[in-house]
């Protein structure tokens, strides 16, 4: 849990996509892709496997898939489960620019 502390206690904003790997993972990394070449060096964005990170993702109690979190300082500024299209979560990130 230290390492994800570390990465969520920048500056900038932090897009983080819980996922599993039986989920339709290849539509979900197109979309960050797109996402994380919008947002350029203004903000990270990182996929975590549920599946392989089980103690993290019970501890913010991620039970949907996938499950996306907007961090800032530390602090979670957003959250929602469910597919999220490239546009929305590019907007989404950038109300904490």
């Amino acid at each position: 849990m230290t390492k994800f502390g570390e990465l969520i206690s920048v500056h900038k904003p932090v897009l983080i996509d819980f996922y599993a790997e039986l989920s339709d993972a290849e539509t979900t990394v197109e979309t960050l892709r797109s996402v994380a070449a919008a947002l350029g060096d203004r903000a990270k964005v990182i996929k975590i496997d549920i599946n392989k990170n089980e103690v993290l993702a019970d501890a913010l109690r991620v039970k949907g898939n996938p499950t996306f979190m907007i961090y800032k300082n530390g602090e979670m500024k957003w959250r929602q489960t469910g597919y999220q299209d490239a546009n929305t979560l590019i907007g989404l990130v950038q109300q904490y620019f």
